[in-house]
């Protein structure tokens, strides 16, 4: 039976790609905002998950408020899915005219001098179309994504991200940090999602003010490197997305490795605490965050 599940689900993902650039952006539009409003009223595990992260971003938030904002964030996902769907369809001009990062050109500088550079953006609007603006505007980037089950929906994931311009290497690739940093030492672009500890293998940290864990990958990169790591948060402005870049996560002296390694993931946390604080319906965040939510085995 689970072989007749996978194949029903990479199906419905094959069609989703098909149909919907085909169809009229404001019908797909449409009906995206339609499924997001049908998630929010059935309130299934996704959404109360939602509500609950909505929830530790300020505590002085009503239900109903968090109600609100989970709607509005629901809606913001489905079209990150619908846009999703749709961009290798879009013209480079397009992708290039409705995206654009405050302080880019701290990157275009560390490309020029051939140091590359760590990007570490979270969930927020459409990272792909970030990774397709990038890709288009500094020769293609790398990036690494979490392996999907059935295999042949991350076989499409992957392809898709291919035309997209980026290099795309699955979480437990042998070799994965040497290769990043081969990449950095290039002097490329590396962007690695940095809200959610997909790896199990996560630094502890301070978020919103309760531990929650986050990848120490791009500290370790840049450790290794010396390539420059900026956190970088984008969101939703009516039919385009923008983000702002944050200063350069610079490593402490006068600590060991680990204790550079955790107050560098700390202020990538405090920087992801800023842009979600400015625009949290932005941060599409329905998985599970904090420890007080993980169970023991995943923490």
């Amino acid at each position: 039976m689970s072989g007749i599940a996978d194949a029903v689900t990479e199906w419905g993902f094959e069609a989703g790609w098909s149909i919907t650039k085909r169809l009229p952006e404001r019908a797909s539009r449409r009906s995206f905002e339609f499924m997001a409003d049908q998630m929010w009223r059935r309130r299934g595990p996704s959404v109360v998950q939602l509500e609950r992260n909505l929830a530790r971003i300020d505590a002085a938030w009503t239900p109903d408020e968090i109600r609100e904002l989970s709607h509005e964030t629901l809606r913001g996902y489905l079209r990150y899915w619908n846009e999703a769907f749709r961009l290798p369809s879009w013209s480079p001009e397009r992708i290039r005219d409705t995206f654009d990062l405050k302080n880019k050109e701290w990157m275009d500088e560390a490309v020029r001098v051939g140091t590359g550079a760590i990007l570490v953006p979270g969930h927020m609007a459409n990272w792909d179309h970030a990774g397709a603006w990038a890709a288009q505007r500094y020769g293609g980037i790398t990036t690494v994504a979490e392996r999907l089950k059935p295999e042949g929906l991350f076989d499409q994931f992957l392809a898709y991200r291919q035309t997209l311009g980026m290099e795309v290497f699955p979480v437990g690739h042998p070799d994965l940090v040497r290769d990043l940093a081969r990449r950095l030492n290039e002097g490329r672009i590396v962007a690695l999602l940095g809200d959610r500890d997909i790896g199990r293998n996560g630094i502890e940290v301070s978020f919103f003010g309760q531990p929650a864990k986050m990848p120490p990958g791009p500290a370790i990169l840049s450790l290794m490197t010396d390539a420059p790591l900026y956190p970088v948060s984008m969101w939703f402005d009516g039919n385009r997305v923008d983000g702002h870049v944050y200063e350069r996560v610079v490593a402490p002296t006068g600590v060991d490795r680990n204790e550079q390694i955790r107050q560098m993931t700390q202020q990538v946390a405090n920087c992801f605490e800023d842009g979600i604080r400015k625009r949290p319906t932005s941060w599409h965040m329905l998985q599970k965050v904090w420890l007080a939510d993980l169970t023991p085995r995943n923490q």
